[in-house]
């Protein structure tokens, strides 16, 4: 299954999420530049941390723009899997394919430290081979990780079990402790946590790494499904 990773002028994980991917989860990545039009068949996206466009205007603002994130809506329409790692999921956010908003911190400070996740949902294709209620422990590196919504959508995002993670300990000051959440559809996820950081021993943690891990399971169940479809006699030629 190939794997694509977004790079925008400014991202700094993007290599991290291509290591992750390539050599803890054994599979293909390839870079996709911002300025393509096109995800060259990728079976899944990544759009990492970093600072894209400097952030100069806002978090993900001016990324919205950027040619490539055209084809990533259009890949999340057909169902396609996207995940959004820190500023990734700012970019998402500001483009609309998640609600809400990423605000500076609730102490006005960059955080950068080990914190534990809680999996709040299973029912996604993310978090499938995590355990509900499980402890994942991964690094926050932000500035802008206060995760803000309106009461309406809060509600929403509750009684759909759209609110993928929340912080044991929070971090940032998050409404409802959110650090990551999916899409109506369920196949785009934005997180602050970066699952890439946390995907090998030598980091410190491989709790991460079932993010990679699930998002593979369901590829290949997908593609399973779609081999069997494509093998199935056509009912127009069978004869009573």
């Amino acid at each position: 299954m190939r794997f694509g990773v977004v790079v925008f002028p400014g991202s700094n994980c993007d290599h991290d999420a291509w290591h992750a991917v390539t050599h803890n989860l054994g599979q293909p990545a390839e870079f996709i530049w911002h300025d393509s039009s096109s995800l060259n068949g990728v079976d899944a996206v990544i759009l990492p941390g970093g600072f894209s466009y400097g952030d100069y205007l806002r978090c993900g603002a001016i990324a919205k723009f950027s040619p490539v994130m055209k084809a990533v809506k259009d890949f999340a329409a057909e169902g396609g899997l996207v995940l959004g790692i820190c500023n990734g999921f700012q970019v998402l956010v500001e483009s609309g394919l998640l609600p809400g908003a990423l605000l500076r911190n609730r102490d006005l400070k960059f955080v950068c430290k080990q914190v534990p996740l809680r999996v709040e949902t299973t029912n996604t294709p993310f978090t499938s081979l995590a355990k509900p209620g499980q402890i994942l422990n991964m690094p926050v590196a932000h500035g802008e990780g206060c995760y803000f919504a309106d009461e309406a959508t809060l509600r929403k995002l509750k009684s759909e079990d759209r609110v993928v993670f929340r912080y044991a300990e929070n971090p940032n000051g998050s409404l409802d402790d959110i650090a990551g959440i999916c899409n109506e559809r369920r196949n785009v996820m934005g997180m602050m946590p970066h699952p890439e950081r946390a995907s090998d021993a030598l980091l410190g943690s491989a709790d991460g790494l079932v993010v990679l891990q699930s998002m593979l399971h369901t590829l290949v169940l997908s593609g399973a499904e779609r081999e069997k479809v494509a093998v199935l006699p056509n009912p127009t030629s069978i004869h009573a």
